[in-house]
């Protein structure tokens, strides 16, 4: 049975009864306001304007009912008779990684520089005016050569005074030994008292010790004045002056250092989280102006107290293959591979969520929907995290905007490279 074009527009029976209630209320609302219009005229201009006004009032509810009722009846039909279309649901888009897993031998490099096992200040073993510096900073020094000297007048004259205090010590002993002599024939022939004699033997005692004094002194002021050059006691290289010709110095104070020929090794810091590792860890050196070529290295030292400013353990390690090439303030870089054969995958910071029950990030399926899953991360390498488990090869994470995402989102995935 076909249903005539204008079927449809016909209203309803529910449609009629709604219009009618819609048409008492219009008309109830005209007839109280054409009562308040005659209430206020009457008020405004007496009694004998009520039958004006009342005619003013039934006019503009006359004029206006109609317009009304139809404009009513219309916003009635049309509003039983539209259909509201559904709004599209619009996917969310976001930016995904594939994840990838490698060999979970993680390494890190540590930039440092290139430094002699021993390094020495050398200083003069006595004070004085510096008359001479041998040497620059890059010269290469044997056994023997000099570096600096001392002004050596006030060592000389030191040693012009040892002598003299020894020859007077020695003559006085010749006199306690003649002395001695004397008298111990004296008293054999009974001649001399006992108590004379042991005076004299006291006597030479005393001038034997004065002897030995006074050869020691010399010894020493000799020594002195060889003191007054500073002479390299190993084979190396000059790498800093701290003193020039006219200075004053004293015992002790340096005034050269002196890198010592033989190994070398690579100066890095180290952070705190590598402490428990650095020992079983696998070392190589490889330098920036040396290319591609790498040096097996090991760790010689550690400190155990941390830098008070950078919060970093100084390591030392030995190159173990170093030639002439490798050169002292060299930039080193040192990389440590940790020991382990576990595959780890690099995600982005960004991607990893916690909210009290552990880290866990995103991943898309392919119908696109979002499902949260539990990650163990073995260690935060600078923007990445190491995860081990909880993701497989080719999952697509979510790297960006994890905090505005819920579980079972649909969302538009937008892949990116790693």
């Amino acid at each position: 049975m076909t249903q005539s074009p204008n079927a449809a527009l016909r209203p309803s029976s529910d449609e009629f009864q709604f219009s009618s209630v819609i048409n008492r209320q219009v008309a109830t609302f005209l007839e109280r306001l054409s009562g308040h219009i005659t209430a206020s005229s009457a008020r405004a201009r007496g009694t004998n304007g009520a039958e004006f006004t009342a005619n003013r009032a039934r006019s503009f509810v006359s004029r206006w009912r109609s317009p009304l009722l139809v404009l009513t009846a219309a916003l009635v039909l049309t509003g039983c008779q539209a259909e509201t279309a559904p709004l599209a649901k619009v996917e969310r888009p976001v930016q995904v990684q594939r994840v990838a897993f490698e060999n979970g031998a993680a390494a890190r490099e540590f930039v440092g520089v290139v430094r002699a096992r021993y390094e020495t200040d050398l200083g003069f073993r006595v004070s004085g005016k510096i008359v001479e510096r041998g040497v620059n900073v890059g010269d290469r020094v044997r056994v023997g050569d000099v570096i600096a000297r001392l002004d050596p007048q006030d060592l000389r004259l030191q040693v012009e005074s040892a002598e003299a205090e020894l020859s007077a010590a020695t003559s006085s002993l010749a006199q306690a030994a003649s002395d001695l002599e004397r008298y111990a024939g004296l008293k054999t022939k009974g001649y001399a008292p006992v108590a004379d004699f042991e005076r004299k033997k006291a006597a030479n005692d005393e001038a034997e010790g004065r002897v030995l004094r006074a050869r020691r002194a010399l010894d020493i002021s000799r020594n002195q004045l060889a003191y007054a050059d500073l002479k390299a006691d190993v084979d190396g290289v000059i790498t800093a002056t701290r003193a020039e010709p006219g200075q004053v110095v004293a015992v002790g104070q340096a005034v050269a250092q002196l890198a010592h020929r033989g190994e070398k090794e690579a100066v890095v810091a180290l952070p705190e989280t590598w402490l428990g590792e650095v020992r079983q860890a696998k070392a190589k050196v490889r330098l920036w102006s040396g290319g591609d070529r790498v040096h097996e290295a090991r760790l010689r030292e550690l400190s155990p107290q941390a830098d008070a400013a950078t919060r970093t353990y100084a390591a030392r390690f030995t190159i173990l293959d170093a030639d002439e090439a490798v050169a002292y303030g060299m930039t080193a870089t040192v990389t440590l591979s940790r020991p382990g054969e576990e595959n780890v995958a690099k995600l982005p910071l960004s991607s990893v969520l916690n909210r009290g029950t552990g880290p866990s990030v995103y991943v898309v399926d392919d119908g696109g929907a979002l499902a949260l899953r539990k990650v163990t991360i073995a260690s935060f390498n600078g923007d990445v995290a190491l995860v081990t488990s909880g993701v497989s090869d080719g999952d697509r994470i979510v790297t960006l905007g994890v905090q505005k995402l819920e579980p079972g989102l649909r969302v538009r995935a937008i892949e990116v490279t790693n």
